[in-house]
């Protein structure tokens, strides 16, 4: 009898254990769930574990789900918020009513699901998305599920807001303190007004609100428009009023959490093993409620930062300080209700709109009917289209004062901004602005006549043009079919490298060029980037950006820095690249402290990575490579302190024997640009190889091209320098932190190759090839003729006219004296 009893345990043991395995996401009504037994469920998907835990340094239990896949023990629902269980006696279980209940000591009641019906069949069920539900066996509605009752955690497919149908109320509320999950309070959720928007209460006091939502995002978190990680969904009808995002990347762990102070989004930053924060409100001090009181209008970076709206001024002047901001601000000529002609309404742009607890919603209302029915209601003090999608629709007023406003832009142009309307005194406004209309008739029709006769010559000029541009398309095409047969450049999405960049922080940025500009990243894996990002006010444009994507992809050289990867997503048109941990040339040389750490060895190093560079780009790739903007600051530099070339937006290829190319497009940066190129738009090799002399002649002597050294004789360097050479004191020349480094022999070999490279007649100069023999000895050097120069006074006879695209100044050919 005792073995089949030992038996009979061991296979209930067993039977037990392939229940509660690691695989297990549900229970029934035969399956409790017991702390003592230390069992748990775990999601199908391994993302989120059900389970007994205690809190902080706490000694009570509770019920909660926290991630599994994470190190850092991270709870996002409580069960027992308010019941703690003091042992492990917890167990959670479906009764034989079909409830979902939680036992503690003496199988008193710690907590219950609150369903509306009874399971016949009950399973309950922890999904892939943290929900944990009740619903029947096989069937898909749930019965009850634990996204309607949030702790102070939002996760993705969770509403924020109300179910009228059952006055479901879904908020985040604060755990008291890390040690105590009760709510504290500190609350976040949607108020019910007629115009509805998320507000932070501490208790019944509001402390931040979110704005109304416009269509694309909440008025006053702008935020959320800028952060591509979520699809966001705003729900407002007689049923329901909720909120909810879901993830573009799946692949991406992000949740907001309400703690004790404010609301924050954060993102597992899988490299660095830890939660990294994103998003927080309140963000600064206009976010907290009402601030500058009725018609202030705060502004973050003014001196106060209360001021009052135009036509606005401060009910208390004299003491208009942080005690008194909360009085707000008057009107500087009072409302006549009576005459509506005497009535306007004045369009700010870029607010958040004020608190819409005394407001009204008509959302089939146009602007235009919206201005007619504030109009005749004289306590209708604003009113702007509630929904800013396909150029704005519906109506929203507002009544009585105008309370928790702030600057967020102030961008008309930006097709989502939200214009409020805000009803004041004409007080001769009107008839001011008649005569401007008068005014503006006369000058459209002024500029309709001087239109008329720049017309011809603009076409004649459009023409030309047109013209220009198909021959530099035809070019860029013939580059692209050259390389597009196995040409394989990775893809990243936005998504991949918001996250990498920390949604571009400024502490992530590393430099701005023409291009825009350079952040640092880091990719999921842990791999480091760098992230160069088109500006819209770029001087290079997009096919800058497909140019230095095909040319790039196809070079792999010591030298030249690698490009990883490209996204063009939305309006974002970024590279990726490998990251240069010790950044560019310049930020060496040309810094009296940095320079130290570039001794003679490392800088001749540098300036034989380069030559060689250069020699690939030139001569070795498969096809023959103009750089067009070589200079310090495009020479990266690695961990070891090795070259490496960058920035190829400007670059050109020429395709077989081709050996020149003619442009009436000059790009590129003044003081490295060889003569024939600024002058005449004729590049060449030998173009790069003016650069390099230039690039040389800097790192030699730690000094810009462009700095003068002696204002009255209009010196530059590469003049400076011929006059020492010449004068038989080229030493005078060294850079003064490397006096104890030098090689004298390789110093004045390097200047002599420099002032060869810098020879005004293209001819003159050698190419990369013997640049790199001469730099290592295996060639004799020849004598350098008087080197020429190109210097920002005045334009000396240029043989063409041409257009200058990069810093549009005059220049002059000056002989080095």
């Amino acid at each position: 009898m005792d073995i089949f009893a030992s038996v009979l345990l061991s296979s209930s043991l067993l039977l037990f254990y392939f229940v509660f395995s690691d695989a297990a996401d549900s229970i029934t009504q035969s399956q409790p769930l017991r702390d003592i037994e230390n069992t748990t469920l775990v999601s199908k998907d391994g993302g989120f574990v059900l389970g007994f835990f205690r809190p902080g340094n706490s000694n009570n239990r509770y019920l909660g789900i926290w991630y599994s896949n994470i190190p850092v023990k991270t709870v996002v629902w409580v069960a027992n918020r308010r019941n703690p269980i003091t042992d492990s006696s917890g167990v959670l279980k479906v009764n034989s009513s079909g409830s979902l209940v939680l036992l503690g000591q003496n199988s008193t009641f710690a907590w219950s699901a609150n369903q509306t019906n009874e399971a016949r069949n009950p399973r309950v069920q922890l999904l892939d998305s943290g929900n944990l539900v009740l619903r029947e066996e096989n069937e898909d509605d749930y019965l009850w599920q634990s996204f309607d009752y949030p702790s102070d955690t939002w996760l993705a497919g969770m509403k924020l807001g109300w179910d009228f149908r059952i006055g479901l109320d879904r908020r985040l509320t604060a755990w008291k303190s890390p040690d105590d999950p009760s709510p504290g309070e500190l609350s976040w959720g949607i108020e019910l007004h007629n115009y509805p928007e998320i507000v932070m209460k501490k208790g019944s006091k509001k402390v931040f609100r979110s704005g109304p939502w416009n269509g694309n995002f909440f008025s006053g978190m702008p935020e959320l428009h800028a952060i591509p990680l979520y699809n966001f969904t705003f729900v407002s009808n007689k049923d329901e009023v909720y909120f909810t995002f879901h993830m573009i990347q799946n692949s991406v762990i992000t949740r907001a959490v309400l703690n004790q102070s404010r609301y924050e989004r954060y993102m597992w930053a899988k490299e660095q093993n830890e939660w990294s924060m994103f998003l927080n409100l309140p963000k600064d001090k206009c976010d907290d409620y009402n601030l500058c009181g009725p018609y202030g209008n705060c502004i973050m970076g003014e001196a106060p930062v209360c001021q009052c709206v135009e036509g606005f001024k401060a009910k208390s002047l004299e003491t208009w300080n942080p005690e008194e901001w909360y009085k707000g601000c008057e009107r500087s000529t009072q409302l006549s209700c009576q005459d509506k002609d005497k009535i306007e309404f004045v369009p700010f742009s870029g607010l958040k709109m004020p608190d819409t607890t005394h407001s009204l919603l008509n959302e089939s209302m146009s602007l235009n009917e919206c201005w007619v029915k504030c109009l005749n209601n004289c306590t209708c003090m604003a009113y702007s289209n509630s929904d800013t999608r396909n150029g704005g629709r519906g109506c929203a007023m507002w009544f009585e004062d105008l309370i928790d406003i702030r600057q967020m832009a102030a961008n008309k142009q930006d097709a989502n901004s939200q214009d409020i309307y805000i009803r004041m005194p004409a007080s001769g406004q009107v008839l001011k602005n008649k005569q401007k209309r008068k005014v503006i008739v006369i000058v459209v029709v002024a500029i309709a006549v001087l239109f008329g006769v720049l017309l011809i010559p603009y076409c004649i000029w459009k023409r030309k043009s047109l013209r220009d541009n198909m021959e530099n398309n035809e070019m860029l095409d013939q580059n692209i079919e050259l390389q597009s047969e196995d040409l394989e450049v990775p893809f990243f999405s936005l998504a991949t490298i918001v996250i990498a960049t920390n949604n571009f922080s400024s502490d992530n940025k590393l430099g701005e060029g023409g291009f825009g500009l350079v952040y640092k990243g880091i990719l999921i894996d842990g791999h480091e980037i760098a992230v160069k990002r088109l500006s819209r006010s770029s001087i290079q444009g997009l096919n800058e950006f497909k140019n230095e994507v095909m040319l790039i992809a196809k070079l792999q050289h010591r030298n030249l820095v690698r490009l990883l990867g490209y996204c063009i997503e939305g309006e974002e048109i970024m590279l990726i690249y490998e990251y240069m941990p010790n950044g560019s040339l310049d930020s060496f040389i040309f810094d009296k402290t940095r320079a130290n750490i570039l001794g003679w060895s490392m800088r001749f190093n540098i300036i034989c990575g380069i030559a060689r560079g250069l020699l690939y780009l030139h001569e070795d790739s498969r096809l023959r490579i103009i750089h067009r903007d070589l200079k310090a600051s495009n020479v990266l530099l690695d961990n070891n302190m090795s070259p490496k070339i960058s920035d190829f937006g400007m670059a050109r290829i020429f395709g077989g024997d081709q050996t020149e190319g003619n442009t009436d497009r000059v790009v590129g940066t003044y003081g490295y640009m060889a003569p024939e190129y600024a002058i005449d738009g004729l590049f060449s090799v030998k173009s790069d190889v003016y650069s390099f002399g230039i690039l040389l002649l800097e790192i030699l002597s730690g000094k810009k091209n462009r700095r003068s050294f002696h204002p009255s004789q209009g010196l530059n360097l590469v003049a400076h320098a011929w006059n020492l050479w010449k004068d038989g004191k080229p030493l005078e020349l060294i850079d003064t932190c490397l006096e104890d480094s030098c090689i004298l022999l390789e110093f004045v070999r390097c200047l002599r190759i420099s002032f060869l490279c810098l020879q005004q007649h293209h001819e003159d100069r050698p190419n990369m090839s013997s640049v790199v023999m001469m730099l290592h000895g295996e060639s004799s050097l020849p004598e350098p003729k008087e080197p020429t120069s190109l210097v920002g006074k005045k334009l000396s006879s240029p043989s063409k006219n041409k257009s200058l695209s990069t810093n549009e100044v005059t220049i002059t050919l000056l002989q080095a004296r």
